[in-house]
This record gives C-alpha cells, sequence and structure tokens, in this order.
C-alpha cells in the first residue's frame, strides 16, 4: 500500500472521527445545560402546598431544563440528613419548606455556600445562598372570603387551618376580611388542628363546625371538603382547585401557582446571579403567582351581584388601587 494511500485513509478517519464528535456535541452541550435540582418534602407530594412547588419542577423537569430528584415524607429529624445528601450530590439548587427546620436547613446551606437553596420559610433570606419563599395567596383568598359572605345562610363560616403559622394566618385574615366586605353580619369558627396532613382530624373538626351552624367552609386543609360534602354543605379551596372532586360543594379556591417563583430561580442559578432574597412578592395576582379559580359548577350560583363586587376588587388590586392586608398574627374565633 502507498503512503498516499495510508495518509489517505487516516485522514479519512480523522475526518468521521471529528464528524461524530461534533454531531455528539450539541447533545452534550445540552446535557450540560440541565440544572440538577433537588425537593426536599415533610408531606406527600399529593398535600396542597407542597404539590404546587412539585408540579413547577416537574414542569421544568418536562422541558428539559433540570435534572430532577425528590423526596417526600421526611421527618423533622431526618431533614438535615437529606439535606446533606443532596447537597454533597452535587445539587445546584436545592428546594423544600424549613418552618420546623429552620436551624438546621440554615446551617447545611452555610455548609455548602456554592449550592443555592429555595426553601419555605417563615424567616429572612440568608447570604450568601439561602433564599425563602412562601404562599403570598393573601390577594385571591380575599376575593374567595368576597364570595363566601354572599353564599352563607346562616351567617356562620367555620375555618380549619393546619398550624397558626405566619403563612396561613395572614390568608385566614384576607379570606375573614373578604367575607366581612360581602356580609358584615358573618362569624367565624376558627381551629388549627396542628398538623400539616392529617384528613381525619380536618374533617372530625369541620364536623363540629357543622354541629354549631356553619354552611360555609374554609378549607386550608384536606379533609374539611369531604365533611361539607358529606353534610351538604359549602366549602372554599386553597392553594389548589379540587371543584372536579367535589363539584356540589367547592364554589371558588384562591390557587398558588409556584412556576413564577421556580423559573426565576431556576434562571438565576443557571446564569451564576443567585443570591439571597425573598420570593414571596412573586406568589402574588400581578406576577401571575396566584388567582381565584374559575367558579365552574357554581357559575351561576353564586349571586351576580357579589360577583360583580369581587370582579372589581380583583380589577383594583391588579392596577394597585387595592392592597390586602397582610396580617401575620393569630385569628380568633367571633362566634358566640
Amino acid at each position: 500500500m502507498s503512503s498516499r494511500r495510508v495518509f489517505t485513509g487516516r485522514l479519512l478517519s480523522t475526518s468521521l472521527a471529528l464528524s461524530a464528535l461534533i454531531g455528539l456535541a450539541p447533545s452534550a452541550a445540552f446535557a450540560q445545560t440541565k440544572l440538577k435540582v433537588a425537593a426536599i418534602y415533610t408531606v406527600p407530594f399529593e398535600q396542597q402546598w407542597v404539590s404546587r412547588i412539585h408540579k413547577a419542577l416537574k414542569a421544568a423537569e418536562a422541558r428539559g431544563e433540570i435534572e430532577y430528584k425528590a423526596s417526600e415524607n421526611v421527618s423533622n429529624a431526618d431533614y438535615e440528613r437529606v439535606m446533606r445528601e443532596y447537597a454533597t450530590g452535587g445539587n445546584q439548587l436545592i428546594v423544600g419548606e424549613a418552618f420546623a427546620v429552620e436551624a438546621a436547613a440554615r446551617k447545611v446551606a452555610k455548609d455548602f455556600p456554592k449550592t443555592s437553596f429555595l426553601l419555605g420559610s417563615s424567616g429572612k433570606p440568608q447570604a450568601p445562598n439561602f433564599s425563602v419563599f412562601d404562599n403570598y395567596i393573601q390577594e385571591p383568598a380575599y376575593l374567595s372570603g368576597m364570595i363566601a359572605g354572599g353564599m352563607t345562610k346562616s351567617n356562620k363560616i367555620g375555618m380549619v387551618g393546619g398550624f397558626p403559622i405566619p403563612e396561613v394566618n395572614r390568608l385566614m385574615h384576607a379570606f375573614m376580611a373578604g367575607a366581612k366586605e360581602t356580609n358584615p353580619k358573618v362569624e367565624f369558627t376558627i381551629t388549627f388542628i396542628n398538623s400539616w396532613f392529617d384528613p381525619p382530624k380536618a374533617k372530625e373538626a369541620t364536623f363540629a363546625m357543622i354541629d354549631k351552624g356553619a354552611d360555609v367552609l374554609y378549607a386550608e386543609r384536606f379533609g374539611v371538603s369531604d365533611a361539607a360534602k358529606e353534610k351538604g354543605k359549602l366549602a372554599i379551596g386553597n392553594v389548589i382547585n379540587t371543584q372536579a372532586q367535589y363539584p356540589d360543594t367547592v364554589v371558588a379556591s384562591a390557587l398558588w401557582h409556584m412556576e413564577p417563583s421556580i423559573d426565576r430561580a431556576l434562571k438565576l442559578v443557571k446564569d451564576g446571579k443567585f443570591t439571597p432574597e425573598d420570593y414571596g412578592p412573586y406568589s402574588m395576582m400581578k406576577h401571575k403567582g396566584s388567582e381565584l379559580a374559575p367558579l365552574g359548577t357554581f357559575e351561576k350560583k353564586v349571586p351576580a351581584d357579589i360577583m360583580a363586587k369581587v370582579k372589581a376588587k380583583e380589577a383594583d388590586i391588579l392596577a394597585g388601587k387595592f392592597t390586602v392586608k397582610v396580617d401575620d398574627s393569630q385569628p380568633k374565633s367571633t362566634a358566640k
């Protein structure tokens, strides 16, 4: 074989190798742009609050933007260990809730300064890498309260919450203020079940309120709508829309959309610009982080004059003409 043919063969082999490498380069580069994201939840994925975060992250995963891993039902005692495992595993963003594990979560963040953390928290952001968020959905909660005030016949509304923490308290206060606007005579009975996920306990508390005359129930927790359905009463949903499951029970819901917050965090991490900040405002209506759910099956059952007031108030909120007051104090029952 001549030296020329050998050279030509080598050149062809080299060209083919380069072509193959170039052909693989785009997909390899794309794979490298995927952020590694992990989430840690103390309750099941289907729990209202957590389901919204999980949904937003699954959407980013479906778009091919992230590699997503998540752990559910992690006990408070085990939370720090799981956080450290995910941080050690090279995840660039860790999402979760720190309400009952504030000190431990913040300690982990300090130990992994190059990892970004976005956690639900009652506290402030912490330099250099710990951002906080919350479901600031007090605006649609106020609007749903206006509907509740117009739907009650007994002027008695029952409210069942998880824990009396600021994140729950502010939504209850907003709901109560909205109900008072359309019905100054309304009275409230309030119970906290001291659990984030205990449907039977929430159901039991709701039955007690119905026995005392409540005909509209504020379902801050799972279990409330079940009780309302069994007793033929009405319910107002929170965070998610469950009307499909309770078409004759759930009148309206204040919906939370975590996508604006998650998408912002992902972009900042990707750009290397993630800094500690409060993401709470991105859950507000002007950022499309929350909304009043469509009335659906109750479209023609809610009085027209009530809906006219709700639409007007919604417009004022979006225009910045009306601000729903944020009250983080524990709400009290007003029923006699």
